[in-house]
């Protein structure tokens, strides 16, 4: 079958290189070497400590890990996540906090589906959490997941997002993250016109293109310097017979990895090699910022072939939702249909993948919205990661974003009421 055995290939460099970080690491570890000092062994442990957890971490999803939340009566509750709807090709989640009364505020997170897992938006959750019901999409693994199951593209994951809203209710607020930007926008203006009662109350687009030739980057660029057709031939595979998802088309997850490093290869190489060193040296440990950060970024899913390649040609090729002609199941979706939802952009100063400009383009569609329920925001020197799970988005965005859906929504906590005291 076309390409299968190349994923096959992929997957076994990947592991063979697991294998050989093991074995280094074992072979540094042996007692008898253990009379002698000698640099060399040291060193040769270090790399195979490095080389085998990151080769591991390419294929395993990260735990949430949510720690407790401190709420107003000043105990920690613990964090319970709960499967709200269950689907093939995603889960709605909801971050249940044990023992604390039902938040008036709350929030669905549109977590992307562009290489990583959901969980990485879990310093947003974290942030999140002790203001808000929080829930968020939490999509599979497109390798985990039977052909049986049919396919999954723009379309269907836009009517996930329909069917999330729908059941999570009109008192929602929903914030959507970067990939998904444009059709949480389209479903929306679906549900404002076909379903209006179940709309959301504010929505929140987070550095996504919604027009991406606003304002160009390499991401645009490549989507232009390439066909379909090329597209086809370079980037999808079928799944191996290892996996659940055997057979199936798929824009494999180290495929992804390695577009990703490569736009900083640089930065990376040396950030392993110095990782390398502070092994060496006895530095290291499981939770320093090193493994942090990417025992997250290595982490990485297979995307079906349906759905990067709709993306590419609907979303950046054509630009249907720029341009307000996306279809959802042969209905014509008018983004100006939008007329009571409330609507933020946020975008980053120094964003590099959606700069400044394909975000907002949002505001642009909503002709029929008022004025007063557009908000738009820039944050100062901030990248694409900072403006949802740095420290502009903790100390800057998150704030504005909770005034917003408080000014809007109504759920502003109520004021403590002053007593008088008479003398």
């Amino acid at each position: 079958m076309k390409y299968m055995y190349t994923y096959d290939l992929m997957e076994s460099v990947r592991n063979t290189n697991q294998w050989l970080g093991a074995t280094a690491r074992a072979f540094a570890a042996y007692p008898a070497l253990a009379a002698t000092s000698n640099p060399l062994v040291e060193w040769l442990g270090a790399w195979g400590e490095v080389t085998e957890r990151t080769f591991s971490r390419m294929v395993a999803k990260p735990d949430w890990g949510i720690p407790s939340v401190q709420t107003g009566d000043g105990k920690d509750h613990i964090v319970q996540v709960q499967k709200v709807i269950e689907r093939p090709f995603g889960d709605l989640i909801h971050f249940k906090v044990a023992g604390r009364k039902p938040m008036k505020r709350r929030v669905l997170l549109v977590a992307p589906m562009s290489g990583h897992y959901a969980t990485l938006l879990r310093k947003t959750v974290m942030s999140l959490l002790p203001d808000c019901e929080v829930y968020t999409t939490d999509w599979h693994n497109a390798r985990d997941i039977p052909v049986s199951e049919g396919k999954f593209d723009v379309e269907d994951y836009t009517l996930y997002l329909v069917d999330f809203m729908k059941h999570l209710g009109s008192d929602i607020n929903v914030i959507a993250v970067c990939q998904p930007v444009p059709l949480t926008l389209a479903a929306t203006a679906y549900l404002a016109e076909l379903d209006p009662k179940a709309q959301p109350k504010t929505l929140t687009l987070i550095g996504g293109p919604v027009d991406p030739s606003a304002a160009p980057t390499e991401v645009t660029d490549f989507g232009h310097s390439v066909t379909m057709g090329q597209l086809e031939q370079t980037m999808i595979q079928r799944v191996g017979f290892k996996y659940a998802g055997v057979g199936r088309k798929v824009y494999p997850g180290l495929l992804q990895l390695a577009s990703f490093i490569s736009m900083n290869g640089q930065t990376h190489a040396e950030a392993f090699q110095n990782q390398i060193f502070r092994a060496a040296k006895g530095e290291s440990s499981d939770h320093d910022k090193h493994n942090v950060f990417y025992d997250e970024y290595l982490a990485v899913m297979d995307m079906t072939a349906e759905f990067y390649l709709s993306t590419v040609e609907r979303v950046f090729k054509n630009r249907d939702i720029a341009r307000n002609e996306f279809t959802l199941n042969g209905h014509k979706v008018d983004i100006s249909k939008i007329t009571t939802v409330a609507v933020k952009t946020v975008e980053g100063e120094e964003d590099d993948i959606s700069a400044p400009g394909q975000c907002k383009a949002a505001l642009d569609l909503l002709t029929n919205l008022p004025d007063e329920k557009k908000a738009w925001h820039v944050e100062p020197g901030a990248g694409h990661y900072g403006i949802f799970a740095g420290g502009s988005w903790r100390n800057n965005i998150r704030p504005l974003v909770l005034d917003f859906i408080d000014a809007n929504a109504g759920t502003a906590p109520a004021k403590p009421k002053v007593v008088a005291v008479n003398g």
